[in-house]
């Protein structure tokens, strides 16, 4: 048996570089597309009942709660548009290299924090 096998993995010691981090926040946001999708359709579905419904879903979307639902899935369909143009570059081959990959990844997170503080003052 080789006993320099580490027992435990820590994963606190591992650094992540950025371009990797952006592609998991990438995947991270589609799954909180997938599961918003549901809290706004439950949304519209209320709102298209009735004139009682679309008062129930005006109510429900002057509280903070809903406002921040809705930003935050929105949020996440904004960075999952940005890295995904990124991705779509990549695939024409700009950005492959290794700065280059830097440089999108940064390009990504700054135009996707510039998007989301903007839609947040557009919600509220």
């Amino acid at each position: 048996m080789n006993s320099k096998r580490p027992v435990n993995l820590d994963l606190g010691k591992f650094h992540f570089p950025l371009p990797a981090i952006t592609s998991i926040i990438h995947r991270v946001s589609g799954v909180i597309i997938f599961f918003g999708v549901a809290f706004l359709l439950y949304g519209l579905d209320l709102s298209l009942s009735g004139e009682q419904g679309f008062n129930r879903v005006s109510e429900l979307m002057d509280s903070f709660l809903a406002k921040f639902i809705v930003w935050g899935i929105l949020a996440g369909l904004l960075y999952h548009l940005v890295a995904g143009i990124r991705h779509l570059l990549m695939d024409m081959g700009i950005g492959e290299t290794l700065e280059g990959g830097r440089l999108g990844a940064k390009l990504t997170i700054g135009i996707s924090i510039v998007l989301i503080v903007l839609l947040g003052v557009w919600i509220w």
